[in-house]
């Protein structure tokens, strides 16, 4: 259950939405406490909203269904995600939401060539989408390891954050192969000139 008063206290929020209480440079958290915008705690909860949000764009493009059904309970447990760190010493986000991405990227990976090169964040849109949230899930770990350093955190949302960024590189690669929009088929490899000039001398 959530803490006493916690229901209560976000109906208000969401009732009210210019509360101007923030004038001052602070925030509330889930349990009604305040504290500043800039907070490490404050700082890692405005990065999985952001990763959120960015999920809602990729939500936007042609996706096959089992992806966009996959992105979709991702998009509820970064809320979760994001529940539990507004709320110090609270827990949302359940184990088996971290298991549940591990059987994902066995699921996927499995399809794929195995990478003997590096790829570039590109290919499709929905693929470099899928990389833009991939960078941001990366950030939002960050941040959570920095407020963990900080404060005591539970480790299921940093190895959320951790699986979801491995997670969006695979699907970045299925996406550029499920050509839905006519343009898909395969990875864009980095030209390396150590390389070429390896496959050269070859």
């Amino acid at each position: 259950m959530a803490p006493e008063g916690y229901h209560a206290h976000m109906s208000n929020r969401l009732t009210q939405i210019a509360t101007r209480t923030g004038d001052d440079g602070s925030t509330g958290l889930g349990d009604g406490t305040r504290t500043r915008k800039d907070a490490l705690r404050v700082m890692a909860m405005g990065d999985v909203d952001e990763l959120n949000s960015g999920l809602g764009v990729l939500l936007c493009e042609p996706l096959p269904d089992d992806v966009r059904s996959l992105l979709v309970v991702v998009q509820h447990e970064l809320f979760n995600l994001g529940g539990e760190l507004s709320i110090p010493g609270y827990m949302l986000l359940k184990p088996s939401a971290v298991a549940q991405l591990d059987e994902a990227l066995e699921h996927y990976n499995v399809q794929l060539p195995r990478l003997a090169e590096f790829i570039l964040p590109a290919g499709t849109r929905s693929a470099a989408l899928a990389h833009v949230s991939r960078t941001v899930a990366r950030r939002a770990e960050r941040a959570v390891v920095a407020l963990h350093a900080a404060e005591p955190v539970n480790e299921a949302p940093r190895q959320y954050l951790n699986r979801l960024s491995d997670l969006l590189f695979v699907l970045a690669r299925v996406l550029n192969r499920a050509n839905l929009d006519g343009l898909g088929g395969d990875d864009v490899y980095w030209r390396s000139d150590r390389l070429a000039r390896q496959g050269s001398d070859s």
